[in-house]
């Protein structure tokens, strides 16, 4: 079995848009998905300003807590 992913197009009455030239004579199995609308994007949260800018490092960020 071969496998080939197509990308098709409907206008606004569900007719496709440009066809897909497909082979004479051969038995297809097709499943079609929707993918969904994009999403719009959350705004970004912020910390609250009681404690916004209030955080320190204090050592070494990047090496390991133990060495084991």
């Amino acid at each position: 079995m071969q496998a080939k992913k197509m990308i098709l197009e409907t206008d606004r009455q569900g007719r496709l848009v440009n066809q897909p030239k497909l082979p004479p004579n051969v038995r297809m199995e097709a499943i079609f998905l929707i993918p969904e609308k994009k999403r719009k994007s959350k705004k970004r949260r912020k910390p609250s300003p009681v404690i916004a800018g209030k955080g320190k490092i204090l050592g070494d960020i990047v090496s390991p807590i133990s060495n084991v």
